[in-house]
Order: structure tokens, then sequence, then C-alpha cells
């Protein structure tokens, strides 16, 4: 049976895998609590005992803010770690998964960003997963690197949704940015994508692989905020929110840039894997579905 080491269970995607991945393998895993990946020496002993035929790396520093002052930290998670489970990777005749960003773009295009197209992080935090990205092709010949884009999940840390629902339960007025382009992703859609990857192309022997992969389909944050609340009042929800109004990115700074479009074009995967993504507003309604059974 396939052996499966996955880092970072318990963040939105990685706790997802934690029930995906058993249907297709022995799956050992470890969350920052088990395992410190900062601790170089123990990450590769781990790595090297274990002896997985597959390593996916769902772990990252995705503060995005906090990493223009936290620069160290935020290249040592998102960079030093990549290129260290590539290097173990290779020794042991792994295959390597990890889950990169939309934040590796400059957000000037206006049109799908291809697997092909130059990158251009504009902050710390794009340009830390660009630097992983890097050190594991530079590591090792048998990986995939899987960009996604505008994550939210049931489980994990706070995301944009979470933060919405709390807002609208709190305020009567919420303002939300639309000059901001990109697709909502479901984690779980991101979990049973990788499972894809694994059953279908585990045992291609050293493939160098980039793939993107969201939910189909466009939005600003203000249409995913509208569509968030409007689905929750629709479900029964008990908010107070009475207006959400569209601001630009101008009118809320933060520490860090962002990119203004984030589409990903998904052709690639879709077609090496022979199957369509779910369209964002059928994987929101899914969520919420799923939150309404636990």
């Amino acid at each position: 049976m396939t052996k499966i080491l996955l880092f970072g269970s318990q963040g939105q995607v990685g706790t997802e895998l934690t029930y995906t991945l058993p249907h297709i393998g022995d799956l050992i895993k470890f969350d920052r609590t088990s395992l410190d990946l900062t601790n170089e020496e123990k990450l590769r002993e781990t790595i090297h005992t274990i002896k997985p035929d597959i390593i996916v790396n769902s772990s990252a520093y995705t503060a995005v803010d906090k990493a223009e002052s936290e620069l160290n930290l935020a290249y040592q998670i998102n960079s030093i770690v990549p290129q260290i489970m590539a290097q173990e990777s290779a020794k042991i005749k792994a295959k390597l998964i990890h889950i990169s960003t939309d934040y590796v773009f400059d957000g000037k295009a206006n049109t799908p960003y291809l697997e092909t197209d130059l990158t251009n992080p504009l902050g710390v935090y794009g340009k830390s997963k660009l630097a992983g990205e890097e050190n594991i092709k530079q590591n090792t010949d048998n990986y995939i690197i899987l960009r996604t884009a505008w994550v939210y999940g049931v489980y994990g840390k706070g995301n944009f949704l979470k933060t919405m629902m709390r807002l609208a339960k709190e305020r009567e007025e919420i303002k939300v940015v639309i000059d901001q382009i990109g697709c909502p992703t479901y984690a779980e859609d991101i979990a049973l994508v990788i499972n894809k990857l694994i059953s279908q192309l585990s045992n291609e022997k050293n493939s160098q692989k980039t793939y993107h992969f969201t939910n189909l389909g466009v939005c600003s944050w203000y249409d995913f905020a509208v569509n968030i609340i409007k689905l929750a009042r629709k479900l029964g929800y008990d908010l107070t929110v009475k207006e959400i109004l569209p601001i630009s990115t101008s009118e809320y700074p933060t520490p860090a840039k962002r990119p203004a479009y984030s589409v990903l074009n998904t052709r690639k995967i879709s077609q090496d894997l022979d199957f369509i993504p779910t369209y964002w507003q059928d994987s929101l309604t899914k969520y919420f579905e799923k939150i309404s059974d636990i």
C-alpha cells in the first residue's frame, strides 16, 4: 500500500486531507504541535525514518500582512522547509506534492494565469512561496506543485468566509473590497484533487509538474461576501448586517500589496485528470451543508 506522509495536517486543506488520503494509502500525518518544521534536523530525520512513497506538504506561513514584518519566519516555512522536503524526497525516491499560491503573480494580467506565465510576486508572502517552488525544482526531479487561490474551509484558522460571518453577526454594515478579482476555492475540493493527482499520477517517475487549481468562475471579494451573507440568510442564520458596501483597495490599505487579478487557468489539470472543477457558488453551498452536519 502506498505510504503517504502529510505535513500541515491541521490546516484548512490539511484537515480535509486527513479524511481523503486514507482512502488511497497508508497515511502518516504531522501538524505544528507534533513536529516543528523549523527544526531542520528533525524534519530530515522524520522523512528518512518513515520513507514514504509520497510527501504532501500542505503546511505554509499564510499570514500575508504579518509576513512583511516576519520575513525570516515566512521564508523558513515557505522556502527552506520545501527545500528540505525536496532534498529528502529525492534521496528516498518519493514524489513531493506541494501546495502553492496565486500570490506568485503580480495581478496585472487580464486573462487567467497559465502555469507557464511569468511570476512576479508583490510581497514577502508571495516571494517566499515562489522561492519554495524554485527550491523544489532545484532539489528533486519528482514533484507536483499545485497553485491555488482564495482558500476557505470548515477547518483550520480563520478565513475570509469565517470573518464575514463573524462581522455579519456583530455589525449592521460591512465594507468589502470590490477591485480584487479571483475565485474562492473550497478546501475540500483541493483535497479531492490531490487525491486524484496521487491516484492517477503517482506512478509517474521523475515527472516535474506545476498545476493551477481553483473552483470555476470569477468574482470579487465583495461578490463573495454578498453570496456568503445571502446564502447564510437563506439557511436561517441570525445576522445583524443590513448592508454590504463595496470599497476600493485604496480605501482599505494593508501592509502587504495584493494582486488585483488572481484568476488561475485550470485547463491543464482538468485535461490531465479528466474532470471539471466545481463552480465556486456550488462549493459555497457545499460548505454550508457540511458545517450544518458538524
